[in-house]
C-alpha cells in the first residue's frame, strides 16, 4: 500500500558556502500535503557535477526496493555528464528507488502506487526515466554555460585590471576557526555552519600559511 512508502529526501547545495538545508521546508510542505512524512534526510554540500557524493551514496546504500528518493529539483540530483548520469541512474535503479522530484510532476505518481502494481510501475519508470534524462541534460548544459560565462567574465575583468578574486566570507571563516579551536571535527564543523568539508579544510590551510 502507498501508506507504507519509505521516503528518503536528498538535499544538496552546490558550493561550500551554501546551506544545503534551505529546501527542507519546501520538501516537507510538499510531502505532508500528499499525506506522507519524510522518513530519512540526507544533506550535503557537494557539486552536482560529481558522481561520487557521500550522502547520496549512503542514501542509495540504505535504500530498500520501492523506497522513494525525494528531491526538490532534478538538478539537485545531477548536473552530470551523460556517462556519469547513466552510472548514477543505474545505481538508483539497481537499489529499487523511485525518484520523486518537485519539478517533474509525472514522478509524483510514485507516491500513490502500490509496490505490487508491477505493470504501472514499469510504465511510470520508463516515462520518468526519459524525462529525467532530458532534465539531466538541460541541467548539465546550464552548468557548462554558467561556467563558460564565469570564465569569460574573469578573463575580461583581468584584461581591464578589475579582477580581485573571490571575496572571503569573514564571518564564516571566523566561525569555522572558533569551532575547530574547541575541538570539533572537520565534518561536525561543516555540518554546524552549513558548509562543505572542503571549505573547512581551506580555512585551516589558509590559517597555517
Amino acid at each position: 500500500m502507498a501508506e507504507s512508502i519509505f521516503i528518503r529526501a536528498y538535499l544538496r547545495a552546490s558550493t561550500g558556502d551554501q546551506n544545503a538545508s534551505r529546501a527542507r521546508e519546501t520538501l516537507n510542505a510538499f510531502i505532508e500535503e500528499k499525506g506522507f512524512k519524510v522518513a530519512a534526510w540526507y544533506t550535503e554540500n557537494a557539486s552536482g557535477t560529481k558522481v561520487d557524493r557521500t550522502e547520496l551514496s549512503r542514501l542509495i546504500d540504505d535504500a530498500q526496493y520501492g523506497d522513494v528518493l525525494l528531491v526538490e529539483q532534478v538538478d539537485r540530483l545531477t548536473r552530470l555528464s551523460k556517462p556519469d548520469w547513466n552510472r548514477l541512474k543505474g545505481a538508483i535503479q539497481s537499489a529499487g528507488l523511485r525518484v520523486v522530484s518537485l519539478d517533474l510532476p509525472t514522478s509524483h505518481a510514485a507516491l500513490r502506487m502500490s509496490n505490487s502494481d508491477d505493470f504501472t510501475g514499469r510504465m511510470l519508470d520508463a516515462v520518468n526515466s526519459m524525462l529525467m534524462d532530458m532534465l539531466a541534460a538541460v541541467a548539465h548544459k546550464d552548468w557548462e554555460d554558467r561556467r563558460r560565462r564565469q570564465r569569460e567574465g574573469i578573463e575580461q575583468a583581468k584584461r581591464e585590471g578589475r579582477y580581485k578574486g573571490r571575496p572571503v566570507n569573514v564571518a564564516l571563516h571566523a566561525r569555522i576557526t572558533e569551532l575547530r579551536r574547541h575541538g570539533l571535527s572537520i565534518r561536525k564543523t561543516a555540518d554546524i555552519v552549513g558548509c562543505g568539508v572542503s571549505t573547512v579544510q581551506r580555512v585551516e590551510k589558509r590559517a597555517c600559511t
